[in-house]
């Protein structure tokens, strides 16, 4: 791997006064040294970006498109590589860093898609009434301005996806901020895009150390943001600029519910397997991963051992080792902060039924039950490799389960029932609703966020690049409609 990396700069590669380094968590290595902008390289990037606003606004959609396509093939022809790096970088298991790469091909893909068909127009007949006889009214989107994306440490390439490729799409700049921890990703995608045709200063990749944020934060420059990360974050930011149009996709504490109907060996099989699994990838370190296993009385003793089992049967260990199912959290603070939740709610009267150790920065997969409800695990995201079960009496006292946290990101029910889906759709307070699976699968067309305090806005290609830009009308006078 190379182990020094510029940052990108209205397209182009350059270097800093200060660096540091980038070190893997499972065993210290280091991975990289990534060098740091200047304050006048990152207003270097800021003016570029929205000197060239109205230009690339302007840009056909096949240009667009094109820039899109080659970043797809070739993500795809270096996706070894960049799994290789995403699991250096993060500590993420290699078979789910090339999920990620895989993702983030599909991304591109849509966006490129999209591209092609953004902005067509709504026709709209005004002779509705007589003031508007022979007027018609054409409907189109164009970019609010440049865009700010600040992106996570937990899918590195995958959610710089999520910023870039819809900016591009709708022809807005964006300067991507990627997450301290896992920079390289989010560089190597620079390195992609500096082979295409865009206009210079229609992208950078700003190695930004979080303590400059404020004032890429506040630049009137960049009108839009969106960022994925803690709430405490998000909130902050768009509470310290309220004129701005803010995008957030903030935590969750992912509920699935299994209901009494999902019953037999098979039906309890299938969901303790996922449950365990989706509990413990990339660490836990998801935003969707299963915190909360709300399960029926009727079910409740037979599913519990079974979640048990699956999750004893996950391979924790080296992150570079293809059969690893659970590898090390990004950092060893985090491993205690996930430890000491654990020892706080055992202490207040849980029962630790698997896991519950550290090392270094590895924790393992753990299963609780008997939560007591004012435990921090019980009310927070614990972003790590941690669930609990709690029992239940019927469909209405589990969905009031789901809806009693302050997050409403996701949630899964396994159900056979139609009316049960429906209802479920109806009644709960969350994003998304999977049914007959956890609350953890995202497709990345889908429209993807959340209620409450799990942020405002989505994700999704199509729905970022509604939220990049806004509708302006045409009214055509004179018109023999």
């Amino acid at each position: 791997m190379t182990s020094t990396h510029a940052f990108w700069l209205a397209g182009r590669q350059a270097t800093g006064e200060d660096s540091f380094d980038v070190t893997n968590p499972w065993d210290g290595r280091l991975v990289g040294t990534v060098s740091v902008p200047t304050d006048a390289q990152v207003e270097e990037a800021v003016a570029a970006a929205y000197a060239v606003r109205e230009e690339f606004a302007a840009t056909p959609a096949h240009v667009r498109a094109a820039a899109l396509d080659h970043v797809v093939r070739r993500l795809t022809e270096r996706t070894e590589e960049i799994a290789q790096l995403i699991s250096a970088e993060n500590g993420k298991p290699i078979k789910w860093a090339r999920g990620e790469v895989g993702r983030a091909v599909s991304v591109f893909r849509f966006a490129a898609e999209e591209a092609r068909r953004f902005n067509s127009g709504d026709a709209q007949r005004l002779d509705t009434d007589a003031g508007g006889t022979g007027r018609l009214g054409l409907t189109r989107r164009f970019p609010r301005g440049p865009v700010l994306g600040i992106a996570p440490f937990n899918f590195p390439l995958n959610l710089s996806a999520h910023k870039v490729a819809p900016a591009i799409a709708v022809g807005a700049p964006i300067i991507l901020k990627p997450a301290p921890a896992t920079p390289i990703s989010s560089l190597i995608l620079g390195e992609l895009l500096a082979e295409t045709d865009l206009p210079a200063g229609s992208w950078s990749v700003l190695t930004v150390p979080n303590d400059k944020m404020p004032a890429l934060v506040q630049d009137e420059r960049l009108p839009v943001i969106s960022f994925t990360g803690s709430g405490p974050v998000g909130y902050s930011i768009m509470e310290s600029v309220p004129r701005k149009h803010c995008t957030l996709e903030l935590g969750g504490n992912g509920a699935a519910v299994v209901l009494g109907d999902y019953s037999s060996e098979e039906d309890l099989d299938w969901a303790a397997t996922r449950i365990a699994t989706f509990s413990n990838y990339q660490g836990g370190q998801s935003c969707i991963s299963v915190q909360r296993v709300i399960a029926d009385a009727s079910v409740y003793d037979r599913l519990v051992p079974k979640i048990v089992a699956a999750v004893e049967a996950l391979v924790t260990g080296d992150p570079s080792d293809a059969a690893t199912d659970v590898g090390p959290l990004v950092s060893e603070d985090a491993a205690r902060r996930v430890e000491s939740w654990v020892d706080e709610a055992v202490t207040a009267g849980a029962t630790l039924l698997t896991g519950g150790k550290r090392d270094g920065a590895t924790y393992a997969p753990t299963v609780l039950t008997d939560l007591p409800d004012t435990t921090t695990i019980a009310c927070e995201e614990i972003f790590g490799p941690v669930l609990y079960v709690q029992r239940t009496q019927g469909e209405a006292e589990a969905f009031a389960a789901v809806n009693a946290s302050k997050y409403g990101l996701q949630a899964g029910v396994f159900t056979h029932d139609l009316q049960t889906a429906f209802r479920a759709h109806r009644a709960l307070e969350v994003g998304g609703v999977v049914i007959g699976d956890v609350p953890s699968y995202r497709a990345d067309q889908m429209p993807y966020g959340g209620a409450k305090q799990s942020g405002v806005g989505r994700e999704g290609v199509r729905y970022a690049m509604d939220d990049y830009t806004y509708e302006r009308v045409l009214v055509l006078t004179g018109l023999a409609l």
